[in-house]
């Protein structure tokens, strides 16, 4: 292999490996933001209510006003229209929504979704009407609508904060398949530190208007 070939077989290593990179992001009176998360990394998210992290999000995914740049894969947000760049990024909030009747009707494609994986016993489940579930039950199916597109990146906020243990440790099975199975980048949100520590691989803080090292 000469230099070149070396060359672009590490760039296109780093290129693999690097899936999420965020360089100097501002929303709001912030200060700017930069972190890189991984190929099959999860990265835990804490810091006190009103910290900003779901502004983080909200910002990577590109909701709400913001400045800076973020790539995926190296390819930088602004080469994407925002209906495909919001199918790479695959935003999870606290309260997920539903605007149709039906659960079927909000997934483009079910070929993805197994119920039984979700810990639904009935496969029906996607014929029920959202207003009859319960909050576990729409956190979960709004997790398979989320994973049924096969996003590059996983955003999720809070996505366990209406489940009891068992589903708990269900959904934090399926993230973690998930990443490791498609190389998908996470960004975990939680207020739970013990949960954390086992979904991550790293971790960042809120505090003060700035994005610090957990250590800090």
């Amino acid at each position: 292999m000469n230099l070149r070939e070396f060359s672009c077989a590490c760039y296109n290593s780093i290129l693999f490996f690097f899936v999420l990179q965020v360089r100097e992001l501002r929303f709001l009176d912030w200060n700017s933001m930069s972190f890189t998360v991984n190929s099959g990394q999860c990265l835990g998210l804490s810091g006190q209510s009103g910290s900003g992290k779901t502004l983080l999000l909200r910002a990577i995914a590109d909701l709400d006003l913001n400045h800076g740049e973020v790539s995926i894969r190296d390819k930088k947000r602004s080469s994407f229209s925002g209906p495909n760049w919001r199918k790479k990024i695959g935003y999870l909030p606290a309260e997920s929504k539903w605007w149709h009747s039906l659960v079927g009707q909000h997934f483009d494609n079910t070929e993805n979704f197994s119920p039984e994986d979700f810990g639904f016993s009935n496969a029906s489940i996607i014929e029920s009407e959202v207003d009859k579930l319960s909050s576990g039950e729409k956190q979960r199916l709004a997790l398979a609508r989320l994973l049924s597109g096969l996003p590059e990146v996983l955003l999720l906020d809070e996505p366990t904060a209406n489940l009891d243990p068992h589903n708990t440790n269900l959904v934090e099975g399926l993230v973690n398949d998930y990443r490791n199975k498609h190389g998908a980048a996470v960004i975990w949100v939680a207020h739970n530190e013990s949960q954390l520590v086992r979904v991550s691989q790293t971790r960042l803080l809120m505090k003060n208007k700035s994005l610090l090292s957990y250590e800090n």
